[in-house]
């Protein structure tokens, strides 16, 4: 049963003032509204659950047959790495504090959240080019596909997404959280998102935002332009697939990629690829923030892998095996 008795109520949630060094922060959450917080609380459960399921599945398919052992599912197992580890980064917290009533965080623990969000969302956009560069090969150069996406290649393409996603994020994050928040203390989001954060911040800003602005460029519209001209040179190889039944399969697929693509990168582009701190339209960026952190996750697995028909195919074997 929910506990609505220890919810803070907009006159208990003050935050501090004057001098006093913050330990912790409120995270208002999405709704103040105590009528609401069973039906978000499990709609966000089911959504977690399905994204879990789904990404879980995919890593344990992949791993099982060797068909799949292949350089598209190399990085799609990764990918569905990484939006487990995404998704936990916010769900957990969230479904706890609707649970029990405690909206606080302490200062670690958002820059530990903070951190995590960035350094794995940034890490998805990198990802993003380098799957949509491996369908570029395979489309539109079959014949050197085997020779180009090798698996030294892949393993070199993935581990050098990781590592550009960390070592964009963790200046940054390690410049905010070292700056004196002396309150309040109220984060008017779901989660510990920058520009909240920035808020809170009792120091001049313009350095920190400068690098915020700076590294979203660089990840997003940089990664962003390559995955862009990957799928335009796929949609023009498509358009002269001789076949119209092959054309509309291939145009189908590539639809739906396109479709989850936009609204990742639209929803964190309007987000983030911004100056200034950004504290107007609260209510509407937690909206938006929920595509990227609650829609597109659970998509994803449906989208690029469990719609393939090689991968429902394999799925069925192991399920009819397991059954007999």
């Amino acid at each position: 049963m929910l506990n609505t008795s220890v919810w803070p109520s907009p006159a208990k949630v003050t935050g501090a003032t004057g001098n006093t060094t913050v330990t912790e922060f409120v995270l208002l959450g999405l709704s103040d509204a105590c009528e609401l917080q069973m039906l978000i609380f499990l709609g966000f459960l089911l959504t977690y659950s399905l994204t879990l399921l789904g990404n879980i599945l995919i890593v344990v398919i992949t791993l099982m047959d060797r068909r799949l052992h292949t350089a598209m599912y190399y990085f799609l197992r990764n990918f569905a790495v990484l939006e487990i580890w995404f998704t936990s980064v916010i769900f957990p917290k969230m479904l706890t504090s609707i649970i029990t009533g405690s909206k606080t965080i302490s200062l670690p623990g958002c820059f530990l959240q903070s951190f995590l969000y960035f350094f794995l969302g940034t890490t998805e956009f990198y990802l993003l080019a380098v799957m949509s560069f491996d369908r570029y090969v395979a489309i539109c150069d079959p014949l050197r596909y085997a020779t180009i996406m090798s698996k030294r290649v892949c393993v070199l393409l993935v581990l050098c997404s990781w590592m550009a996603g960390f070592l964009l994020i963790i200046v940054p994050s390690s410049i905010i959280f070292q700056q004196p928040f002396c309150g309040p203390n109220i984060i008017n989001h779901f989660f510990c998102d920058n520009f909240p954060l920035l808020e809170l911040i009792c120091a001049d800003t313009s350095l920190i935002e400068f690098l915020g602005f700076v590294t979203a460029n660089l990840s997003l519209l940089g990664t962003l332009s390559v995955t862009a001209t990957c799928y335009g040179h796929i949609l023009y190889t498509i358009l002269h697939i001789p076949s119209a039944k092959e054309r509309q399969k291939a145009f189908s697929t590539c639809s739906s990629h396109i479709i989850v693509v936009s609204l990742f990168y639209g929803s964190c582009i309007f987000m983030y690829v911004r100056s200034g701190k950004g504290n107007q339209g609260e209510d509407r960026n937690k909206v938006v923030a929920l595509l990227n952190t609650v829609v597109t996750p659970m998509l994803n697995p449906f989208i690029y892998t469990l719609r393939n028909k090689q991968v429902k195919q394999v799925f069925r074997e192991h399920v009819s095996k397991f059954l007999s």
